[in-house]
C-alpha cells in the first residue's frame, strides 16, 4: 500500500491535494502525518522527512521503493496506476485542457496563494475584507479563477470543472478553502462551486480533520495571536 506523508491538514495546502485526490478516488493509501513543528533544519520535520524526500517537503507518495515528491507527479502517477478510477477526462481535449489549468495553478496564483494562506480552522473575513480592499493581485487571482472556472463548468455541464471528479478538482480544493476562509466575494455561481467542492466526501474528511487538529502554530499565522 502506498503512504502518503503530509503536513498540518489545517495549514498544508500542498498536501491536501493528492490526499484528497486519493481519498475521493477511493484508492487505498496510508497516510503519515509529519507535524509541522518548524522548518528549520534541526527540526523534527526535517527529521523525519529528510530520509524520505530529496527535498525535505511534504507531500511525499511512497510506493514501494518509488518516491514521488511533487504534486502534479503525484497526480500523474496515480492516474497511470489506476486507470479504471478516470482521474484526468476521457476526452483528449479535456485531458488537455485539466492539465493546463493544474499546471496554471501549480505555478501561479501567487499573489492569492501569499496573501491567503490556508488556514480551515479560522474565521479570516475581516482580514479578507482588508485584503481584497488593498491587495489588487489577489482581486486579480480572483477574477481569473471566476474566469477559469466559469468557462469550465459551463462547456461541461458540471457540477464539477469537468462534469466528474477530476484531478482538477482536487488540484483546487485547498484554493475553495482559502476563498470560504477569507469570505472573497465570488459570483453565485463559482460561491456555489466552492461549496460543492467542500462538501465532497474527500474534502470533507479533510475539513473535519483539520478542525480536529486544534494545534496552533504562530508562525503559520502571523495575524492571530493564539486559537480562538
Amino acid at each position: 500500500m502506498p503512504q502518503l506523508y503530509i503536513g498540518n491538514k489545517n495549514y498544508s495546502s500542498w498536501s491536501m491535494r493528492p490526499w484528497v485526490l486519493l481519498r475521493q478516488a477511493g484508492i487505498d493509501f496510508e497516510e503519515i502525518r509529519v507535524r509541522f513543528d518548524s522548518f528549520e533544519a534541526d527540526s523534527e520535520f526535517k527529521r523525519v522527512m529528510g530520509p524520505v524526500s530529496p527535498t525535505g517537503k511534504v507531500p511525499v507518495l511512497v510506493d514501494a521503493d518509488l518516491v514521488v515528491w511533487d504534486t502534479l507527479a503525484i497526480a500523474e502517477y496515480l492516474a497511470e496506476t489506476h486507470p479504471d478510477k478516470k482521474l484526468w477526462p476521457a476526452d483528449a481535449k479535456a485531458r488537455a485542457r485539466a492539465r493546463s489549468v493544474c499546471a496554471e495553478m501549480h505555478s501561479g496564483f501567487t499573489a492569492l496563494r501569499g496573501n491567503c494562506p490556508m488556514n480551515i480552522e479560522a474565521d479570516l473575513a475581516e482580514t479578507g475584507a482588508l485584503i481584497w480592499r488593498d491587495k489588487a493581485g489577489v482581486r486579480a487571482d480572483v477574477a481569473r479563477l471566476v474566469e477559469m472556472w466559469s468557462a469550465l463548468l459551463k462547456e461541461h455541464g458540471g457540477p464539477l470543472l469537468f462534469g466528474e471528479f477530476t484531478i482538477a478538482d482536487a488540484y483546487f480544493a485547498p484554493v475553495c478553502m482559502r476563498l470560504h476562509s477569507y469570505a472573497l466575494p465570488l459570483p453565485p455561481q463559482i460561491a456555489a462551486y466552492v461549496e460543492r467542492v467542500r462538501n465532497l466526501p474527500g474534502v470533507k474528511a479533510w475539513i473535519d480533520d483539520a478542525l480536529a487538529e486544534k494545534d496552533f502554530l504562530d508562525f503559520e499565522e502571523p495575524y492571530r495571536l493564539r486559537h480562538v
